[in-house]
């Protein structure tokens, strides 16, 4: 099968919601904090992390670049260039599930890579939750080193209770 990369395109948007939300069940901030606090009363994970796409399509910033094979989306990856800083972010990079395991996710990257290269980044950047373990062996295998750790915390606000009279 063979694999192009290729700018996106509008119409891909629903599918790369839908890809995500698939690719980051159990392995997002977004949701655990809906397992640990309860979905919000406007929205779950889902909702949140499919707005992702959305960000990183509309980013004056950015880009997004889209695997397909026949027609059919398997995947992509989103980059933020901070010109000033000369620093290029993944945000996102998400394989279909029936692409996984067939180094299509280290293309992705090394085509990332290769964009901030052109585009004079100097240092590239990727994270991800330690609970993550395609993430945490993938993107050190493809060179990129660990040089901090995050601890990210949530908690449930109510309402300010309102004047009594």
């Amino acid at each position: 099968m063979a694999i192009i990369v290729r700018p996106y395109r509008e119409p891909d948007r629903a599918t790369l919601k839908r890809l995500t939300i698939d690719a980051f069940e159990g392995v997002s901030i977004d949701h655990a904090i809906d397992r640990v606090l309860g979905p919000l009363a406007t929205s779950d994970w889902r909702d949140r992390k499919g707005r992702h796409v959305d960000e990183d399509v509309d980013a004056a910033d950015g880009a997004v670049d889209v695997a397909e094979a026949s027609g059919e989306i398997l995947g992509y990856v989103s980059m933020r260039f901070d010109r000033d800083a000369s620093v290029g972010r993944i945000p996102n990079v998400v394989v279909a599930p029936v692409a996984r395991g067939q180094g299509l996710g280290r293309r992705l990257l090394e085509h990332a890579i290769g964009r901030f290269r052109a585009e004079g980044m100097r240092v590239a950047r990727i994270e991800t939750l330690e609970g993550n373990p395609i993430g945490r062996h993938l993107y050190p295998s493809v060179g990129f080193l660990e040089v901090a750790r995050q601890v990210h915390y949530a908690m449930p606000l109510e309402p300010e209770p309102g004047p009594t009279t």
